[in-house]
């Protein structure tokens, strides 16, 4: 039997995630189904299994390849000289991927994933350590920033990274639920928030 190498079992793993996320968007966690990833990706239901035990593996490989992501957004991020380049970097790269399509279905199933936590322990869990990881890392930068004199020591930086996480997930929220949504006076209205914040008061 030939050898499979490493980028035809991501190239398939990502088929298969890519299918789900359309399946889960569409139909939702409970109403989507193993045989409906089946279709979208056009692979055999052992083609599947072979990457996935269940529909709820799949489900915590979307989000933890979701995490991943936005971990690996915020550690490029950091590497700007100053923390008004730090968010102006991240709000771009959050921001930014609202104008695709593929990435707007993304979103609607980690909305999804925001009410499944609340009754599924197994994706509380994942869901819970992702925001945590992403809080913890917006905090540090933020501290480093008060050491540098250019946020004011007056703020608390795991206040400051929370709200700064609710600006996108609420964003997120309000974009699912209106496609007629209009990102720039969003965004002009989140960078004068954001700039509120760079200097000492």
């Amino acid at each position: 039997m030939p050898k499979v190498d490493d980028t035809y079992r991501n190239a398939r793993r990502a088929q298969i995630l890519d299918a789900a996320i359309t399946c889960f968007a569409h139909e939702g966690f409970h109403r989507a189904t193993i045989r409906d990833i089946v279709v979208q990706s056009k692979l055999s239901p052992g083609a599947i299994y072979n990457y996935f035990g269940s529909k709820e593996d799949i489900i915590e490989a979307i989000v933890t390849e979701r995490h991943k992501k936005e971990k690996r957004l915020v550690l490029e991020a950091r590497k700007e000289p100053d923390v008004a380049r730090v968010v102006g970097r991240l709000r771009d790269a959050f921001l930014g991927e609202y104008r695709e399509k593929k990435e707007r279905l993304r979103r609607r199933v980690s909305i999804q994933l925001w009410a499944e936590a609340q009754r599924n322990p197994r994706i509380g869990k994942i869901v819970r350590r992702g925001v945590t990881q992403m809080r913890k890392l917006l905090s540090r930068i933020i501290a480093d920033a008060q050491r540098r004199d250019e946020i004011s020591p007056d703020l608390d930086p795991d206040a400051l990274a929370r709200f700064m996480i609710a600006a996108f997930q609420g964003l997120a929220l309000q974009a699912e639920w209106d496609n007629n949504l209009l990102l720039e006076p969003y965004l002009r209205i989140l960078n004068t928030f954001l700039k509120s914040f760079f200097s000492p008061v």
